[in-house]
């Protein structure tokens, strides 16, 4: 008999899984699938968002028996306070009855003889239960059975914690389609060879069609001659993985013309290839007539807005993501390659690996700078870039670093700075079609007034140096090479210098090229040297001992229980809060964690404002920072030192283990036994 019943509950597991777009179809597949193997009647009774019982989903082999039945032991609309309920979600094991126990169920009509309770958990919390009924003379409910009631209702348990994950992924993506709809900007989605395969309200407005007329029209007929290779070489930019602004003049359907700015990011589907590009368009004409500074400074703020707004939805839809991450991640490590549960599971971490994408480039629409500047060692820096200038450059190019260990640290953004170097790096290359060589040097100087040009930084500063052996400009081209868009290549866009000039300039910096043509170009970068060094992060790590005690807190109960379940076989002793007030008193109260993983934003008291609270019982605490946001979109809120790093969600088992190694030293070695507490 188990043999047959593996297969039965195999099958469960799979009905289950494609029925988790719908939790009424999942408490029904249960509800019959119970029945069918332990018969005689079974039925799910879960709890609902406000912690009462929803209507009961049961099936009754006797099909004329199912509405009474389903009728008399309905609880909808009560809480879960009774002898029953609090037995199940306090032991967590099932309940079996039998005689005069089961027959207090119904009526004495519906004949209840036997009954099996078995809790419903999900995300380590009760959620109901599966009930069994059986109504012949003298009946009962083997071992056995009991064991398989078990089972289905954790194969329930399974399913609906999918379902819910999957209703609140439904629900951000109904909040970001909402904020596409309603934002003042057009947007239109196009196919790779420029149609329009969605459209906003507010672009029908700049091209004067309804937003319905659109879907299927090309945008090249709202182009003249040059706005159509414009926007062909844009395409294939996208279709590259880069993404292009530009401004550019619509032609309307009643014959007017409008200039607006376009931003393009590429759109991939499932399978991560090119599927078209995805605009944002801004009406600019008002602003280049010089007639709508007003509305300019609306059209800022709205952005701004827009861009919170963004950042918002991002945090709770990477939460939502790191959740399924997880869970997905878990599946992997728990099943089979060929079995259909890896495979799904895989799928899952595919599309939240899209879903992050997405967030990403929906960000990159509205977000300001981080302003999160940083004592930065060369050193560290240049190594650190190192693998980006050999995948930019390829392998036909070679690279030469040059620098000593006592360069001069600078005091900036590292990923800008990081920025500006890959430009000159993809510079180069596009100078070297057929090979060469480049050479990137750092030096101390110390430079007096009127030794550069005027307005350039004097003092301590670090000359950072990148020769290439490429074809080199002629001096009329060498002296706009630093103006925005300009390019002597038809498929560039001309930013690249020009942003690596904005970033030196933000920095109090000064650059400057010379070429020569086919003999090269050699670009000079002068930046302040910082007043401080950083400390070198293997020191951090040299002060680190072994951990054994984790808190978390975490304010999305699902998210802090994931944490714990994916960190637990680590060995760690792990202590959950989903409120930062419960860490403080826990801490104050003599508890004495190795390690603080908690969220950044947080009501009542914000990750970094926990710390500091911790820290003044335990000084030496590292803190692992999680959060929806990226660091950029975090800013001046979050400090980092040395005993502290943000991990960004969504995030999988072995990023979160990867980040705690980084951070605080060796894991302690894995036991069997995990306390948690909440």
């Amino acid at each position: 008999m188990a043999y047959p019943l593996r297969y039965a509950l195999a099958d469960l597991a799979l009905a289950l899984s494609r029925a988790v777009a719908d939790e009424a179809e999942v408490r029904s597949t249960a509800a019959r699938a119970a029945a069918d193997m332990i018969g005689d009647g079974a039925g799910v009774q879960l709890l609902r968002d406000d912690g009462r019982y929803e209507q009961l989903t049961y099936h009754h082999l006797e099909d004329d028996r199912s509405g009474p039945l389903a009728r008399v032991l309905d609880r909808a609309g009560q809480a879960p306070d009774d002898e029953y309920s609090t037995t199940l979600a306090a032991s967590r094991r099932p309940i079996v009855l039998a005689g005069d126990s089961a027959a207090a169920l119904a009526p004495p009509e519906h004949g209840i003889t036997a009954a099996v309770l078995s809790p419903v958990i999900v995300d380590n919390t009760y959620a109901g239960y599966l009930i069994l009924t059986r109504h012949t003379a003298n009946a009962f409910y083997s071992t056995p059975e009991v064991e398989l009631a078990r089972d289905i209702a954790g194969e329930l348990s399974l399913a609906v914690a999918s379902a819910r994950a999957q209703e609140r992924l439904r629900a951000a993506e109904e909040r970001y389609r909402r904020v596409l709809e309603t934002i003042p900007e057009g947007v239109l989605q196009l196919d790779p060879e420029g149609v329009a395969t969605y459209a906003n309200e507010p672009i029908g407005v700049v091209l004067g069609m309804p937003r319905s007329e659109l879907i299927g029209v090309s945008l090249r007929g709202f182009l003249d001659n040059q706005g159509q290779k414009e926007l062909q070489r844009r395409i294939e930019e996208c279709r590259k993985g880069h993404s292009t602004v530009g401004a550019t003049r619509l032609m309307r359907a009643d014959g007017s013309r409008r200039s607006v700015r376009i931003s393009m990011m590429p759109v991939r589907d499932d399978h991560g290839e090119f599927a078209g590009v995805l605009c944002m368009i801004t009406d600019t004409t008002d602003h280049i007539d010089a007639r709508g500074l007003k509305r300019q400074l609306d059209h800022l703020r709205r952005l701004d807005s827009l861009g919170q707004l963004i950042g918002g939805l991002s945090h709770d839809f990477n939460n939502l993501m790191t959740v399924v991450a997880g869970s997905a991640d878990m599946i992997l490590a728990q099943t089979d390659e060929d079995s259909p549960q890896h495979q799904l599971a895989r799928d899952i971490m595919d599309a939240v690996s899209t879903g992050r994408t997405l967030t990403h480039q929906l960000l990159a629409f509205g977000r300001s700078e981080g302003n999160r500047p940083e004592v930065i060692p060369i050193p560290d820096l240049l190594t650190d870039v190192q693998s980006l200038f050999s995948r930019t450059l390829g392998e036909h190019i070679g690279l030469d670093l040059t620098f000593n260990p006592d360069v001069w640290p600078v005091r900036a953004e590292r990923g800008p700075l990081e920025q500006a170097l890959v430009n000159l790096a993809a510079n180069a290359r596009d100078a070297m079609l057929h090979g060469g060589m480049v050479r990137v040097a750092a030096t101390n100087e110390v430079v007096e007034p009127g030794q550069l040009a005027e307005g350039a930084p004097t003092g301590k500063l670090v000359h950072l140096v990148v020769t290439d052996t490429g074809v080199g400009m002629d001096e009329e081209i060498r002296k706009r090479a630093l103006e925005p868009f300009f390019t002597t290549r038809p498929t560039a866009a001309g930013l690249g210098l020009a942003t690596t000039a904005g970033i030196v300039a933000n920095l109090g910096g000064h650059i400057e090229l010379e070429s020569r043509p086919r003999i090269g170009t050699t670009v000079h970068i002068y930046l302040p040297a910082a007043e401080e060094r950083a400390q070198p992060s293997g020191e951090r790590r040299d002060k680190n001992a072994v951990i054994g005690r984790v808190l978390i807190v975490e304010d999305q109960p699902d998210v802090a229980q994931l944490v714990q379940r994916l960190i637990a076989p680590a060995g760690y002793e792990i202590a959950v809060a989903t409120d930062a007030l419960t860490a403080v008193t826990q801490v104050a109260s003599g508890a004495r964690p190795d390690l603080l993983i908690t969220d950044v934003v947080m009501p009542t008291m914000t990750g970094p404002e926990l710390a500091s609270a911790l820290r003044t019982h335990q000084p030496d605490l590292p803190v692992l920072y999680m959060s929806g946001y990226t660091a950029a979109s975090l800013g001046p809120q979050l400090h980092l030192d040395e005993n502290s790093m943000l991990l960004e969600k969504p995030f999988t088992r072995s990023t979160l283990l990867g980040a705690i190694r980084s951070l605080c030293g060796p894991q302690p070695a894995p036991s069997n036994e995990v306390h948690g507490d909440s």
